[in-house]
């Protein structure tokens, strides 16, 4: 089961219809190239074709997820416990530098934000994941084992 906020639910959804709709696009555009005749050496035909079967398989991918996550909004999470959803400050035990991260179901790619988005499967997500202020954590990152000591949820 994977936990999901309510805001990456309502992306999903509507990334889930934003596919659906490019899926009646590319019908259209399969049925413009039939209509230009032999499908054997018809790109036209053949690309759409191609996009089809990606949509299709990003379409059920979504439907997949939806269907099986969980929405942490919804739970009765401890106010000072990690979960998805939480911005954390951490500090490396080892060298002492501070960052916040949040906990997300999956990262945006927006890194004009103030905090660095953490996936919760990801080894530091995973880390994190129901551990409480106070606490020093355990992650095994490329780099080796680093420790993160967790300062306050923000």
């Amino acid at each position: 089961m994977e936990f999901i906020t309510k805001a990456d639910k309502e992306k999903l959804e509507t990334d889930l219809r934003d596919l659906h709709s490019k899926g009646k696009e590319i019908i259209e555009r399969i049925a413009e190239a039939r209509a230009l005749g032999d499908l054997k050496e018809n790109a036209e035909y053949h690309a759409a074709r191609e996009d089809q079967a990606l949509n299709n398989e990003r379409i059920k991918q979504i439907e997949e997820r939806l269907a099986t996550a969980q929405v942490t909004d919804d739970m009765d999470i401890p106010e000072d416990m990690v979960f998805v959803g939480a911005t954390v400050r951490l500090k490396e035990v080892a060298t002492g530098d501070e960052d916040t991260y949040k906990i997300v179901g999956s990262a945006s790619n927006d890194f004009t934000l103030d905090y660095i988005e953490v996936t919760s499967t990801s080894p530091l997500g995973s880390a994190l994941m129901k551990a409480r202020v106070g606490e020093v954590v355990r992650v095994d990152l490329p780099k080796g084992p680093t420790q993160f000591e967790i300062l306050e949820l923000v």
